[in-house]
């Protein structure tokens, strides 16, 4: 478990052509779920044990804020967020896709142990430096996911504000803004490099 992490809020189906490859339809306002603290766990150099026995399981790359402060309205996301990650938002796709059927929470296929490992963080850049770099997912050495702000459905600002003024945003709150095209499958033995644009930010193997 990561320190000093307190809610873990997701936002779903935020880049068109992902919601597009799982067929589903693209949200009109942002698709809020969360994490439990326990699924956070380090993305640096790290083993991560995923559920065996439990079906199919996806990996979906995520851009990854951290809240400096507890949230008061007109807030810019530029004096909330202090530093970013990236992460993977691992999903037991089978479970996901029955809950789904059933008009069922999702707890049970994105809440598990180690569901939501994240890199170091780097200081929070400028606008324009976020929009002139892509983050990038290598699976076993070879590039899965490319995403960039400019391509997500909801902006930063508006996932704050949307967040804070239903649920309340504070001080060690995460938000995993979603995820790009090509998403996939994980099994054991799988690594994972992931990089805002040349830096690499963190890796794992999955145990």
């Amino acid at each position: 478990m990561c320190a000093d992490v307190n809610n873990i809020y997701c936002v779903g189906r935020n880049y068109k052509l992902h919601a597009e490859e799982l067929g589903n339809q693209v949200p009109v306002e942002p698709l809020i779920f969360l994490k439990p603290s326990h699924a956070a766990v380090s993305l640096d150099k790290a083993i991560i044990h995923l559920p065996q026995d439990a079906g199919l399981i996806h990996y979906e790359g995520e851009l990854v804020l951290r809240i400096a402060r507890d949230y008061v309205p007109g807030m810019s996301v530029e004096e909330l967020v202090d530093v970013m990650a990236l992460g993977l938002d691992f999903t037991l796709r089978d479970v996901h896709n029955d809950l789904q059927k059933k008009g069922l929470p999702w707890t049970a296929a994105k809440g598990f142990k180690n569901a939501a490992p994240h890199t170091p963080y780097i200081a929070f850049p400028e606008q324009e430096e976020l929009e002139a770099t892509d983050f990038t997912v290598l699976k076993n050495g070879v590039e899965v996911q490319r995403g960039n702000v400019k391509n997500m459905i909801f902006s930063l600002q508006k996932i704050v504000e949307f967040i804070a003024a239903r649920y309340g945003l504070g001080k060690d709150d995460v938000i995993f803004t979603g995820t790009p095209a090509g998403v996939g499958p994980v099994v054991s033995g799988d690594s994972f490099e992931l990089y805002w644009g040349e830096k690499l930010m963190g890796t794992c193997l999955i145990g």
